[in-house]
């Protein structure tokens, strides 16, 4: 943290920096009563130059909270320690006399596919639980220099959080990044934020500030002397003290800091000197040991220096480390080593930080700096560090992978492995086209040719991400003819190749080369190559149709590696087996380890909702889908999560939300325009123009879809595509009707067991042919799966058919049970079609069913939001109400933000008045 003045006693001067600042500490303390009195949380930022007040501030406010009852948890980021993974958080919670969380909760951070949804999902959790006994105060100093994970996830906790009494207390120096105001921007979306921007001081307390170091009156000499600290209360006291140990007034004081500091300093002992140049480079906080081992001296040596060092002032003895008074001292300390010094310096501290014990990822900053091209051990420490933190910053990983390949001379054979593991870090950071460019540049080289296949091996899923799966099968097909892989490699480029074949036409080779992988894959004991074999041959199964068979691979690969069970639960739902989907799901919500891919589970638990017609839930899961995957950066369903909630809007009738989330599905398009995501667009903007009754456009859009790959195609249009039909017909293209019902027909065939999908091929063919019967079976084979939206839509294409026929009272119960079935689903709009249907049936006229909910008070809230409202409003933090409801605490947490949007409360004790009222009515 900054450094606090001193007096000419050099006793702290905490409330001497507080100098001219009584505003700021008014408003910050206001603040602490705020969360205090409301039990919410709120965020400030306190902004401003390096010496300006910034931590002396913090240090007040924090001290202010302690006092009135907070649990208090301070960190400093630290310049050369911003890499290590979660340091600058956990400096918070964990590093305190009495540490606000426990080294336990950060244990095992290694594990899982979506560890950083994960982490910050089981932080919520923990520091929930202690602001639900006590209020608390998180405070980071120098947020600018935070390590990546903790600037993740600041980014996305507080928001988190916001319905507990949690401040958060944020300083930051002037940075070119503007990170920490993306965390600002972020919190200040979801809770009250507070930017604090510290200018310099006024002359007068400036001159107070004199008064309090010098002990004496302060002359104009003096006063004049102290314009160069241009308002900064730090340079300030640095001028004084300088000035004070001078003891002479009329000596000129240099106004360089970094000249100050080496006036004040020149008449300390070289070894001195040595051991604050050396601890410079080792960071503003650092051990004793350390250092000793990087002078190459003796302990006892060393204890005289470290004394004369602390009695200047440079200095302070914490104990288990030494820490410089103020950053600015320690950056003056080192602007004054000479480069070709401190290069050498940082490259032996990394040396003897790994020789201590230290974590490689905890000497990168010292390599990044100190490193040549052709340090091979630099290398190695690099490569180890990457693996390291490949699980939690892959992002990170990448950047240091990428770091050892410029120092890995152009033809020493390690730079191909190197090479590969930066394509493997690139990739998982969604970095595709750097790492598809990283591979090119390697293959360029022409390395041996079992090189070549691991490389290409790398790149398969660099370009399978970036949907060119033909490029990656004739890629994969000169590499697999060129020969000399490895039989692990052989055996993943084959399963890859089956990956890349199941995207098209010829589904039996895809077949062949998947069941080829799998066999090789298990005779040597390969893991990712068993797994990639499954997975292209569940693929490969669901793109044929033949989805029990989709359903037995994908559960084989499941208990392979269990983050695939929502491919599981997904293939049950196209088996109609929502029951076993449901028993997956709840088994996967036990689950607190973080091993499974949480956005996946989430979308394969909003098409279990959206199937079983409960649209506001399902609604709720894909918002919470989208939110995951922007937390950390992996846009996998951004596009079809919104076209679902724009077909959703449509069902429900709120017309400009499904515009709202067209409009936001093309944008995502743009990003991302694989021929899937396209297809998916095209076809909600021919329901779009459906439902304005423009049949032309509807028609226009539904053929671009049809042009598209026809396997993709089907994917989407499997339990749509009733609806593609109707627009087909109305529109006047029989012949494209014709083609969706016969498609429909042979997935039925392929399916016999699946009452959705022998309904559908009845419902589609009765449309094209106009025919009762075939409706009436299709509403009957409906019946017996577990979708009522579809059975709905059947029922309204029967009354439809026996209305035209003249069987009016036959049509008035189909048309009566579709409109009941749609407004039970919330489909408020699909139920006042039905119902004006009924009108043409000559049934008499009824009051309308309950429309849309309002937007606003306890009647906006669906059934879900109410039971999360009064679980939370009994006491129960976000993950025991997730347990009794047996759901996923993200989808708790997108609830509980609804609920709060929606009563216009900002707490739980404010929501815990809005239930008892709303009971008590």
């Amino acid at each position: 943290m900054e450094g606090t003045p001193v007096t000419a006693a050099g006793q702290s001067l905490s409330r001497g920096g507080l100098r001219g600042r009584e505003t700021e500490v008014e408003r910050l303390r206001a603040l602490v009563g705020s969360v205090a009195r409301t039990g919410s949380a709120a965020l400030a930022l306190i902004r401003g130059e390096a010496g300006i007040g910034k931590t002396v501030l913090l240090d007040d406010c924090a001290g202010h909270a302690g006092a009135a009852g907070f649990a208090v948890g301070l960190g400093k980021a630290d310049e050369l320690h911003h890499l290590v993974p979660l340091s600058s958080l956990m400096a918070c919670l964990t590093h305190q006399d009495r540490p606000l969380l426990s080294d336990e909760a950060f244990a095992d951070l290694s594990r899982g596919h979506d560890h950083r949804i994960w982490l910050v999902q089981h932080l919520a959790e923990q520091i929930e639980a202690l602001a639900a006994r006590t209020p608390v105060l998180i405070g980071l100093d120098d947020v600018q220099w935070a390590d990546p994970l903790s600037r993740s996830v600041l980014a996305q906790l507080p928001a988190r959080v916001r319905t507990s009494p949690v401040l958060w207390l944020l300083t930051r120096r002037p940075d070119v990044s503007g990170e920490a105001d993306e965390i600002f921007a972020a919190a200040s979306r979801a809770l009250p934020a507070v930017d604090v921007r510290l200018g310099p001081l006024s002359a007068s307390a400036i001159a107070q500030l004199a008064d309090d170091v010098l002990g004496t009156d302060v002359d104009e000499q003096v006063r004049d002397l102290l314009e160069g600290a241009g308002g900064n209360p730090f340079l300030a006291v640095e001028l004084l003290t300088g000035l004070r140990s001078t003891n002479s007034p009329g000596e000129p004081v240099p106004t360089g800091l970094v000249a100050g500091v080496r006036g004040r300093l020149s008449a300390l002992s070289p070894g001195t000197l040595r051991l604050l140049r050396i601890g410079a480079v080792l960071g503003r906080r650092f051990r004793f040991q350390d250092a000793v081992a990087l002078s190459g001296q003796p302990s006892p040596a060393m204890v005289g220096m470290l004394d004369e060092a602390v009695r200047v002032n440079v200095l302070a003895d914490e104990g288990d480390c030494l820490v410089f008074r103020h950053d600015l001292l320690r950056q003056a300390v080192y602007a004054d080593i000479p480069p070709a010094h401190r290069r050498a310096l940082h490259r032996e501290a990394a040396q003897q930080l790994v020789t201590a014990g230290h974590q490689p990822i905890e000497a990168v900053s010292h390599l990044l700096t100190g490193a040549l091209p052709g340090d091979e051990e630099a290398v190695l420490l690099l490569r180890r560090a990457a693996d390291d933190v490949l699980p939690v910053t892959p992002a990170l990983a990448a950047d240091l992978l990428t770091r050892a390949l410029e120092l890995t001379p152009p033809q020493h054979p390690s730079g191909f492995d190197v090479g590969e593991r930066a394509i493997v870090a690139l990739t998982r950071a969604g970095r595709n086209k750097e790492a598809l460019a990283t591979g090119e540049r390697l293959l360029a080289r022409r390395p041996p040719s079992a090189v070549a296949s691991r490389l290409q091996a790398a790149i398969g899923a660099t370009l399978w991400n970036l949907d060119r799966a033909e490029d990656l099968r004739r890629r994969l097909d000169a590499t697999l003819a060129a020969g000399g892989a490895s039989p692990e490699t052989a055996a993943r480029l084959r399963a890859l190749r089956a990956l890349a074949l199941s995207r098209g036409n010829d589904l039996s080779a895809a077949r062949a080369d998947g069941e080829a992988a799998l066999r090789e894959a298990v005779a040597i004991g390969d893991r990712e190559a068993h797994v990639q074999a499954l997975f292209g041959l569940g693929e490969t199964a669901l793109n044929a149709g033949e989805t029990a068979e989709a359903l037995r691979l994908f559960t084989t690969l499941s208990a392979v590696d269990p983050a695939y069970l929502p491919e599981e639960v997904m293939a049950c739902q196209h088996l109609d087996d929502f029951a076993r989907g449901e028993h997956l799901l709840a088994r996967a919500t036990g689950q607190k380890d973080g091993s499974l891919r949480e956005g996946m589970l989430l979308w394969s638990q909003g098409h279990q909702r959206l199937g079983l017609g409960q649209l506001d839930d399902a609604e709720a899961d894909f918002v919470t889908v989208e939110r995951l995957e922007n937390e950390v950066e992996a846009p996998v369903h951004q596009v079809n999560a919104r076209v679902v909630r724009s077909r959703i809007g449509l069902l429900r009738g709120d017309l400009a939300a499904a515009r709202h989330d067209l409009v936001a599905a093309r944008e995502r398009l743009a990003v991302k325009p694989n021929p899937g995501n396209t297809a998916a667009v095209r076809f909600l903007e021919a329901l779009h123009a459906g439902a304005a009754d423009d049949h032309a456009r509807a028609l226009e859009r539904l053929r671009e879809v049809q042009r598209h790959d026809g396997l993709m195609r089907w994917r989407l249009l499997r339990t749509w595509v009733d609806e593609a039909v109707r627009i087909a017909l109305r529109g006047g293209d029989r012949e494209l009707a014709e083609d969706l019902a016969a498609q429909a027909e042979a997935h039925a065939a392929r399916n016999p067991d699946v009452p959705t999908a022998t309904g559908l091929a009845a419902q589609t063919r009765g449309l094209v042919a106009n025919d009762v019967g075939l409706l009436g079976r299709s509403v009957t084979l409906l019946r017996g799966g577990p979708r009522p939206l579809n059975r709905a839509a059947a029922l309204v294409d029967l009354g439809t058919a026996l209305v035209n026929a003249g069987r009016r009272a036959e049509a008035v119960e189909a048309l009566t049970e579709a409109r009941a079935t749609f407004a039970e689903s919330g489909a408020h709009a699909a139920a006042a079609r039905a119902q004006s249907l009924l009108g043409r049936a000559g049934a008499r006229a009824r009051r309308a069913s309950a429309g849309p909910r309002p937007s606003q008070g306890w009647e906006a809230l669906t059934a879900s939001e109410r039971k999360v409202a009064r679980l939370v409003a009994a006491g129960h933090t976000n993950r025991s109400a997730a347990d009794l409801l047996v759901v996923s605490p993200h989808t708790v947490n997108t609830h509980l933000s609804a609920v709060f949007r929606k009563l216009s409360v900002n707490s739980r004790v404010q929501l815990t008045r809005v239930v008892a009222a709303s009971e008590d009515g």
